[in-house]
């Protein structure tokens, strides 16, 4: 029986607890999460660089999990288009049971051992894609049989665990483990280890972005402002990071179509043509555009 899996003697009888108790109970086991998470920290930062490496060689961000995890996963890559304007095809979440399983669970699926490298065949993995295998266990067959898959083709490979004792964390090249132990409802990882993982997924891909240069000043410059509160943002941001007026950056960002575009026409006084050439020059990135 995994660590996660175990009965916490401390909340036998929660259910007659007063509500206040129950909630301070509730509240406590995700304070104790995030702090499980924070034990990580060495691993995660060997983790961010590693994969930044991979991706600017082209690679993807293929995630694995089932259930919870799975869907933690999922929701991780498909914030990173959004937020970042990561591609969405080097985003790929595989979830146990296919993307009906995100909505309702589908028994037994997380036991495959065929599904997540047939998966992962199907997609060509390539040496530079970075394979995350997420589970609470540490022992979903699912996630240990694409991970064993995307190492022997060379992919780097991590994992997102709550287990330090399981399989898992000795299959991938780096491990991140959040040891939650045992949670306030027997077996029920949605709770502490789900509130980890998603820390971790959260801290991992942010600093992948960030050291890859989709940040500039700890703003979304990559951000694409597709409704009007997002457009509004942008304007802000553009003026911002020129010292312009909102007047003046609103007309940028509509002349140049971009945040960036519009941060390059008004900080080095060029128009929108000259701006996309030296950010073209520079890899797209906004702080080496601004110094080249």
């Amino acid at each position: 029986m995994s660590s996660t899996e175990q009965a916490a003697l401390r909340f036998a009888g929660i259910e007659d607890w007063s509500s206040d108790d129950l909630a301070a109970a509730l509240l406590e086991t995700q304070l104790a999460a995030v702090a499980a998470a924070g034990a990580a920290k060495g691993d995660l930062a060997r983790a961010i660089d590693a994969c930044a490496e991979r991706l600017s060689r082209g690679g993807r961000l293929i995630y694995l999990g089932a259930g919870t995890s799975g869907r933690l996963a999922v929701l991780d890559a498909a914030e990173l288009k959004p937020t970042f304007d990561w591609p969405y095809e080097r985003a790929v979440a595989l979830m146990a049971g296919g993307a009906g399983a995100l909505v309702k669970a589908v028994e037994g699926a997380e036991d495959s051992v065929t599904e997540a490298p047939e998966a992962l065949a199907a997609l060509e993995l390539m040496a530079d894609d970075v394979v995350i295998g997420v589970a609470a266990s540490g022992r979903t067959p699912f996630v240990l049989a694409g991970v064993a898959f995307a190492r022997e083709k060379g992919a780097l490979t991590l994992a997102i665990t709550n287990a330090p004792e399981a399989a898992l964390a000795d299959a991938v090249e780096i491990a991140l483990v959040a040891e939650t132990g045992a949670e306030i409802i027997a077996g029920s990882t949605r709770m502490k280890a789900g509130t980890a993982q998603k820390v971790l997924l959260n801290c991992l891909s942010t600093g992948v972005m960030i050291r890859l240069g989709y940040v500039y000043r700890g703003r979304m410059v990559e951000m694409r402002p597709t409704n009007v509160k997002l457009q509004a943002r942008a304007v802000a941001m553009v003026a911002e990071l020129t010292g312009e007026s909102l007047e003046v950056a609103a007309e940028a960002l509509e002349a140049g179509g971009t945040i960036k575009r519009a941060v390059v026409m008004l900080a080095l006084g060029i128009d929108a043509e000259g701006a996309e050439a030296r950010l073209a020059a520079s890899g797209g990135l906004l702080a080496r555009a601004l110094k080249g």
